[in-house]
């Protein structure tokens, strides 16, 4: 049940180039599954901003969010502190419906700030004897974060758009040199990598989460919509039937 809750921020630190990790507390760790988010309200800003959970400790009743400044809420949030606290809706979102599939291998492609939740979603696939694949995609060197956290799980791919770091090119480019069977792929990132992703992969079983501005972030605004592609003159909300979808239900631009 999603629930209204003020979390204290346990750590907060900066991890890469405009990149913050953040540790909160909340009973409500054990909740949260691979693919969720939380809606963090912040002072002088009328909508609250999205950010998926990138790691969850159930014994320590804490959970990691990883963010990067866009604007002026996410940069307000950036100068939170330990021992501040959070307004947040949470766990909100749908979830990878990995406890439903049968598979041995996945691959993780992962773009910028859609890194984060998918190492939550390999550390669980991990603990359930799945071999993982990352690929991760970056602007620039200075953008890297969590290299070494997707090395324990697996075999890691980074690829940065001007070369500065890894391959130079995109995560599409990595994943064509790949000679691994996969049996699904999860991805998420800009849905122009998504796209790219989704178009590659395309007789691929996977799934996919969208990185969308939200409103009320629990499905009563249609703020936040994307068409069917079984049938484009319906819609789902990607706050609450998402973020995450089946790889080919959803359209995207």
């Amino acid at each position: 049940m999603i629930s209204k809750q003020l979390l204290k921020i346990k750590s907060h630190l900066c991890i890469a180039q405009d990149t913050f990790e953040v540790v909160l507390h909340s009973p409500l760790a054990r909740e949260l599954k691979p693919g969720q988010f939380i809606h963090i309200a912040l002072k002088h800003h009328m909508l609250r901003r999205p950010v998926s959970v990138a790691n969850v400790d159930v014994g320590a009743e804490t959970f990691t969010i990883v963010f990067k400044i866009f604007g002026e809420g996410t940069r307000a949030l950036s100068n939170c502190k330990a021992g501040d606290f959070l307004d947040a809706i949470l766990p909100c979102g749908s979830y990878y419906p990995i406890d439903r599939l049968q598979l041995d291998h996945a691959l993780i492609v992962g773009g910028g700030i859609g890194v984060p939740p998918l190492y939550y979603l390999a550390q669980s696939l991990k603990k359930k004897g799945v071999q993982i694949t990352s690929v991760l995609g970056f602007q620039t060197k200075s953008h890297v974060f969590y290299e070494d956290k997707f090395q324990l799980l697996g075999d890691t791919y980074v690829a940065t758009n001007d070369g500065t770091y890894g391959a130079k090119g995109f995560v599409t480019d990595i994943i064509t040199e790949l000679s691994t069977d996969i049996d699904y792929y999860f991805a998420c990132g800009p849905t122009a990598m998504l796209k790219a992703v989704t178009d590659q992969l395309e007789t691929q079983e996977g799934y996919i989460s969208l990185e969308e501005r939200m409103g009320c972030g629990v499905g009563t605004c249609y703020a936040c919509v994307v068409p069917l592609k079984e049938d484009p003159s319906k819609s789902k909300k990607i706050c609450k039937d998402g973020p995450v979808f089946y790889a080919n239900e959803v359209i995207l631009p």
